[in-house]
C-alpha cells in the first residue's frame, strides 16, 4: 500500500472511511487499485473488498478523494439518498514500451455508501487537461466551498510544480480557475495536494477578518531536505477560486523521513474537522523494507487533528495532535512523578502487540536554571541483539529533540537516514513541555507539545524491542517529571 485516498467519513453509518493505493498482486507498487478499510475511531480497522479496480489494461488508478454528495449535485442518487459518494480519482495509461501514458481525473459514485463504485463510463475523464492529458498530471483533492456553492478539485500538474485549482457545480463539469505555483520546496516534482479549511486558535492570524483559513499540503518527492519524499503546507485563505498564502514560510507537516501524502477526511465539522491519516514510508525505500518476510510493505501513521495555532517562537504552525488513543490503550504499565532526576524502565515483554503509548510532562521549568545538559532521555531495548533506538530532548541550548535508529540493525539501507532531530520550545510563560510517543513493532511516532512537532520514524529491528528506559538529567530542583507508560491493544485482534 501507499498513499491515502477518498477519505471521509459518514455520519449515516459512524464510521470513517479510508481507501488508499493497492497493489494486490506484489509487495510493491504497480498495477493500483484502491485498496478500503472502515473504522468507527480511527484506531480499529476492518478490511473491505478492492473498492476500485482498474478499467482497461495498462491503466491504474492513482490517488483521489471522495466526498458525500449530500444535496445529490451529481444526479447520481436517488431523491432522499443522503450517502452517495463519488470519488474522483486519476486514472494513469502506459504505454505499450512501458512510458508513462496521459493521467486524467476521473469519477466514480457508490449508492451503497462506499463500498463498491460504479465509473461514470459516458462521461469519463471528467478533466483530460491540456492536449487530452499529461503523463504528469495527478492526484485530485475535492471539495465543497460553501460560500460559493461550488465543487473545488485541486490537481497537481507534477512536474511542472503546479497545482491547478478547478471548480464544478455537479461533480462532473469542471472548469480551470487558477493555479498556484513554485512555493517553497520544488524536489523533482509535487504530488498529493490537499486543500482543507483548519480550525483556528483566537488571535493567530493576522488582520482577521472572520474569513475562513485554509491549508494547502504538498507533497515532493524526490528532493525532500532528508532525502526523498516529504509534506510542505501554506497557511492561507481560499476565495473559492483562488488560494493566497498568509507568508511566504516553507513549513513541514514532519520532522521524521516517513510520514507522506497524508489526506484529511471529508464530511467533518467543527473540532474535528481536520482529522489525517499518512502513508508512514519514504520513497527511498519503501520499495525494500523487510517487512516482506511477513507478507506485506508499508502502513498508515496514527490518526491526527490539526488546526492552526501559534507556537513559541515559531509563530504560525499547524498543529498535528494525536487523535485520543483510548480505544486501544490497555494496561498501565508505569505511573511515576518525581522531582528534579531519576532513571525508571519498563519491561514490556509481556505486551503482545509489542506497542506502547508513553505521557510525559515536564514543569516547574525556570530558563534561568536550565543548562545545556539538562536533558530526558528514552531509549528502547532488545536484551536478545542488544539493538536500542534512541530518543531524547535537551532542554537548554537550542532545544533539540532527537531520535536516533542507528543502533537497529534489521534492513541496512544507505537512504535510512539514522538520525533526526527538530528544535523543539518548551513553554517559557507556563514552564512546561510535553511529550507523546507510541512505539510499535516497526514505528515510532512522537508528538512534541501537542503536536506542535510531530515525527514519524520506520525502524527494523532483528530481535523484538522490549524495555524502555527513561531517564532525566541534570534538571535543577524544582523541576518536576511526570511519565505515564501504558501497553496497546492489537487493533486487529
Amino acid at each position: 500500500m501507499n498513499d491515502p485516498n477518498g477519505l471521509f467519513y459518514s455520519p449515516t453509518q459512524r464510521l470513517y472511511h479510508l481507501y488508499y493505493q493497492y497493489n494486490p498482486s506484489a509487495l510493491v507498487a504497480g498495477n493500483q487499485h484502491w485498496g478500503h478499510a472502515t473504522s468507527p475511531d480511527l484506531y480499529h480497522w476492518t478490511n473491505h473488498p478492492i473498492a476500485l479496480s482498474p478499467p482497461a489494461p495498462s491503466t491504474y488508478v492513482f490517488s483521489g478523494s471522495a466526498v458525500v454528495d449530500v444535496d445529490n449535485t451529481s444526479g447520481f442518487f436517488d431523491r432522499g439518498h443522503k450517502d452517495g459518494v463519488v470519488a474522483i480519482f486519476t486514472l494513469a495509461e502506459y504505454n505499450p514500451d512501458g512510458t508513462a501514458g496521459p493521467q486524467t481525473q476521473n469519477i466514480a459514485y457508490s449508492k451503497d455508501g462506499g463500498y463498491t463504485f460504479t465509473y461514470w463510463d459516458e462521461g469519463n475523464p471528467v478533466i483530460a487537461g491540456e492536449g487530452g492529458g499529461s503523463s504528469q498530471f495527478r492526484d485530485p483533492k475535492v471539495l465543497w466551498h460553501e460560500p460559493t456553492s461550488s465543487w473545488v478539485a485541486a490537481i497537481a500538474y507534477a512536474q511542472d510544480f503546479v497545482v491547478g485549482i478547478w471548480t464544478s457545480p455537479d461533480l462532473k463539469r469542471w472548469t480551470w480557475a487558477s493555479n498556484f505555483t513554485r512555493h517553497g520546496l520544488l524536489g523533482a516534482q509535487w504530488e498529493c495536494p490537499n486543500l482543507v479549511r483548519l480550525p483556528v486558535r483566537p488571535g493567530v492570524l493576522p488582520d482577521d477578518d472572520g474569513e475562513d483559513a485554509y491549508v494547502l499540503a504538498i507533497s515532493l518527492q524526490p528532493g525532500a531536505p532528508l532525502g526523498g519524499s516529504a509534506t510542505q503546507y501554506f497557511p492561507g485563505r481560499f476565495n473559492g477560486t483562488h488560494f493566497e498564502p498568509i507568508d511566504e514560510v516553507t513549513r513541514l507537516t514532519d520532522f521524521g523521513k516517513d510520514n507522506y501524502a497524508a489526506q484529511y477526511f471529508y464530511g467533518l465539522e467543527g473540532e474535528d474537522e481536520a482529522l489525517n491519516i499518512g502513508w508512514a514510508s519514504n520513497w527511498q525505500y519503501a520499495q525494500d523494507v523487510p517487512t516482506d518476510t511477513e507478507g506485506w510493505r508499508s502502513a498508515m501513521t496514527l490518526p491526527r487533528r490539526s488546526y492552526l495555532a501559534n507556537a513559541t517562537r515559531m509563530g504560525l504552525v499547524m498543529v498535528d495532535e494525536l487523535v485520543d488513543p483510548a480505544p486501544v490503550l490497555d494496561t498501565v504499565l508505569m505511573r511515576e512523578e518525581w522531582e528534579g532526576n531519576r532513571s525508571v524502565t519498563v519491561d514490556y515483554a509481556g505486551v503482545e502487540s509489542n506497542a506502547l503509548y508513553i505521557d510525559v510532562n515536564v514543569t516547574g521549568l525556570d530558563a534561568g536554571k536550565i543548562s545545556s545538559s539538562s536533558i530526558l532521555r528514552m531509549s528502547f531495548s532488545s536484551l536478545a541483539s542488544g539493538e536500542t533506538l534512541r530518543a531524547g530532548f535537551y532542554f537548554g541550548g537550542d532545544q533539540p529533540f532527537f531520535v536516533d535508529r542507528g543502533l537497529v540493525r534489521g534492513y541496512d539501507n544507505v537512504f535510512l537516514t539514522d538520525k533526526l532531530s527538530v528544535a523543539d520550545v518548551w513553554n517559557t510563560t507556563s514552564g512546561t513541555w510535553r511529550f507523546q510517543g507510541v512505539i510499535d513493532r516497526s514505528i515510532y511516532e512522537v508528538f512534541l507539545e501537542g503536536g506542535v512537532h510531530a515525527g514519524t520514524v520506520l525502524f527494523y529491528p532483528t530481535e523484538p524491542l522490549t524495555v524502555l528506559s527513561l531517564s532525566s538529567s541534570d534538571l535543577p530542583r524544582g523541576t518536576n517529571v511526570s511519565v505515564a507508560v501504558w501497553g496497546l491493544k492489537s487493533t486487529w485482534s
